[in-house]
């Protein structure tokens, strides 16, 4: 992967499970986004835990942890972040993703906090749902939100096309 290439940005504001953490980070390998971790964590990150997940492929992640919000702020200045939230009026679809923004989930008992949401209620979007749904799984929202902006970026520096003369069907 270019060392230099603009890379989306996924943040886990105080994620609390860590089968959704993983499941996330093995999205962003493949995809070659970046993974912000605020804390605190539901969780243990060390190699024990790690490999009790089942993230084998975790040494190959970008990721940052950070010591809360602040912290988060401080260390990326002037970050375009787009926040999702079952409170936000617009859907995750009206808005056009910057090849290098940040996509902002909260913790999966109580989402992002409502005064870090009323900071820039125009870059809060929502996934539609039916009926009284709470939410979606943690892992799901974010690999919505993140093939969605991958696909207006054209799929940067991905692989579009598969193998189709290794298709099993095709050695009978």
């Amino acid at each position: 992967m270019l060392k230099n290439m603009a890379k989306l940005n996924i943040v886990l504001f105080e994620p609390e499970i860590p089968a959704n953490t993983g499941n996330i980070g093995r999205t962003c390998v493949a995809t070659g986004t970046r993974l912000h971790l605020i804390e605190p964590l539901g969780f243990q990150l060390n190699e024990k835990a790690i490999r009790r997940a089942g993230m084998d492929y975790w040494q190959e992640l970008d990721v940052t942890r950070y010591i809360n919000w602040q912290d988060f702020l401080a260390k990326n200045p002037g970050a375009k972040i787009y926040m999702a939230t079952t409170k936000a009026r617009q859907v995750y679809t009206e808005v056009s993703y910057e090849a290098d923004c940040y996509l902002m989930f909260g913790k999966e008992s109580g989402g992002i906090p409502e005064e870090i949401l009323k900071e820039c209620p125009e870059r809060c979007v929502r996934i539609p749902m039916i009926g009284e749904t709470r939410s979606l799984n943690l892992s799901n929202s974010v690999a919505i939100l993140l093939y969605e902006a991958l696909r207006q970026n054209q799929f940067a520096h991905m692989k579009l096309a598969g193998n189709l003369h290794r298709l099993s069907w095709d050695e009978e």
